[in-house]
């Protein structure tokens, strides 16, 4: 049988390679794991619980977790059997958003994390009317725990209609709501149905070169995303033992523990790996230090299929050896595959990673297309570095006059929630209009150069593509965050967040002692490094393209205080808005 809904994957996956460790999380210091048998069993009993609770075909259920963890799973799973909606919302957005999602989505019953979501969602519960009752995954006081569901469920009395509710959800029909993380404004519900998500789970697994049945993977990107959330389907499908990561700061250690062959990455946190194992590098002393540089060399010029030719492949060879290696070591030894999304990827992230032996695939889509509409393969002559891949089978993609990205699909979005007009603007026939400039090569590898919308002009009429600039520019080890502003204006400038734990060491190595971000940037030494980094990486632009100014900011930027969306991307109107006196102070 091929999956047909989002929980037949369960299904499938414990008829064909049943695994006795199909989810694993961490609790209380120890890994938990479930089967696929008891996965199912277990989604058996919350279908019959909810239909217990009143829970109707497309009523909707939101879900709000700080981590991935196997709960989520289960109520995904258990929640979609029986015909209804799963709404997933960011953690860390404001109580004021999740008011607006609650009730824009009129969910009935919200499922969350932990304490500190629980206050949030608590905040606000009173005015979302069509709220009934949260539950909790941690055991938190004042909140109904969701286990609650499984003793209800226990009762088998529902359990025709719950066999009669699985047999009766088409493909066609909705299956969740997704609320982009609102770069731009108000979150728009993208509506994707069970054909959307299954379609595209089935044909990227064709990219993914997975042992069925003997892999593992690491999961810690938000669940909420739907990059990751295809990507646990994926999973599901092929039969790969997930572990999910405790957090984002521990997830060094979750991959030392677990050993995975597999996991997803965004281009942030890879950038941050790279920076860590360089600056470790220059930490080593005479003939180490020289082999490393030399390794890190060989890999920043690594091409795929031998392209580079013997003698490149035999230091390759050596380089791996001796160095590259202990990088694989240090992601717990096993990693052979990184997926990445979300961004961007810098080329020599791409390269480096592959070199050292773990293959770096970039992807690319949007939450509108399920995600997936390109992805890299090293199989087939299929990976291309500085490429987000050749099309997914299924879908067919155009580049209009203006070269933005249109895409063509089952992947494609039923549209967004009680939204008809900004839906229409979005498409145009089948056609759905990304907001992306590409293009595609002769040999059908496609390649991003920037966002529509995030493309400006000056007031001499030049265009400026920011994201270009911006991931050149992050290759130094001094920047941690950059946005190219300039919109309307005589020249691009730029605002910086610097490496703050770099930064400081540099200073230190320097004989001058700073004790916060906000001391350092005042250091005229500091300033005139800056400088050096961005007079070496203008080199790389037309003069019309050259940042002539810019501006340390005295904060990081973080996901909480809104700077960055869940998957790390730059909220631009937030950094604006937030910054806009030191963006005058370089026009002045």
């Amino acid at each position: 049988m091929t999956p047909t809904r989002l929980f037949d994957f369960i299904t499938y996956q414990k008829e064909n390679a049943p695994l006795e460790k199909s989810f694993t999380t961490k609790y209380n210091g120890s890994w938990e794991s479930i089967s696929s048998e008891t996965f199912c069993n277990q989604t058996e009993v919350i279908g019959n619980a909810l239909i217990e609770l009143g829970i109707q075909p497309q009523d909707k259920i939101a879900m709000i977790s700080t981590n991935n963890r196997t709960e989520w799973s289960l109520m995904d799973v258990g929640l979609l059997s029986i015909g209804a909606v799963n709404v997933p919302i960011y953690p860390t957005i404001s109580s004021k958003d999740y008011e607006y999602i609650l009730n824009h989505s009129e969910s009935q019953y919200c499922f969350v994390s932990d304490q500190e979501v629980f206050d949030k969602v608590k905040a606000i519960q009173k005015n979302v009317k069509s709220l009934k009752k949260v539950y909790s995954f941690d055991k938190i006081e004042g909140c109904s725990h969701w286990s609650e569901l499984l003793e209800i469920g226990k009762d088998k009395s529902h359990q025709d209609t719950l066999q009669k509710r699985k047999d009766g959800v088409k493909p066609e029909e909705l299956a969740t709501i997704i609320y982009t993380s609102g770069t731009t404004g108000v979150p728009k519900g993208v509506m994707l149905s069970h054909h959307n998500v299954v379609s595209n789970v089935l044909a990227s697994s064709k990219r993914l070169p997975l042992t069925i049945g003997g892999a593992s993977a690491l999961s810690f990107l938000p669940v909420c995303h739907i990059f990751e959330r295809v990507i646990l389907y994926i999973y599901m499908y092929n039969s790969v033992s997930v572990y999910f990561a405790e957090s984002l700061e521990t997830i060094a250690d979750n991959l030392r523990e677990i050993k995975p062959n597999v996991m997803t990455a965004v281009p942030r946190l890879l950038e941050k790996v790279y920076d860590k194992i360089y600056a470790k590098g220059e930490e080593l002393k005479g003939i180490k230090k020289k082999l490393f540089y030399w390794a890190v060399n060989i890999g920043l010029q690594y091409e795929p299929y031998g392209q580079n030719g013997a003698w490149y492949e035999f230091k390759l060879k050596i380089a791996r050896k001796l160095i590259l290696s202990k990088w694989q070591e240090a992601l717990g030894g096993n990693l052979e595959l990184i997926a990445s999304g979300s961004a961007a990827l810098q080329a020599r992230l791409a390269r480096v990673f592959t070199a050292a032996g773990m293959t770096l695939v970039e992807g690319y889509g949007l939450t509108e297309t399920s995600p997936v509409i390109s992805v890299n393969d090293m199989r087939k002559n299929h990976f291309r570095i500085g490429s987000v891949g050749k099309i997914i089978d299924g879908v067919t993609v155009k580049i209009a006059e203006d070269g933005e990205i249109l895409c063509k699909g089952p992947n494609v979005m039923m549209g967004y929630y009680k939204e008809e007009e900004k839906t229409k603007e979005v498409m145009s026939g089948d056609y759905f209009h990304t907001g992306d400039i590409g293009e595609i090569d002769s040999d059908g590898f496609l390649k991003i150069t920037d966002r529509k919308k995030e493309m400006f002009k000056t007031s001499g009429g030049k265009y400026i593509a920011p994201q270009v600039i911006e991931n050149q520019m992050k290759q130094s080890l001094f920047i941690e965050q950059i946005m190219v502003v300039g919109a309307g204006r005589k020249m691009p400038t730029a605002l910086i967040q610097p490496n703050i734990e770099f930064v400081l060491n540099w200073l230190y190595e320097e004989g001058i002692n700073c004790s916060s971000l906000q001391d350092a940037i005042l250091e005229p030494k500091l300033i005139e490094a800056f400088q050096k980094e961005i007079d070496h990486h203008n080199q790389e632009f037309g003069s019309w393209e050259q940042l002539k100014k810019f501006k340390l900011t005295p904060s990081e930027w973080t996901i909480n205080d809104g700077h960055l969306t869940p998957t790390m991307k730059l909220k631009r109107k937030v950094i604006t808005e937030k910054y806009a006196d030191l963006i005058e102070s370089m026009y002045v």
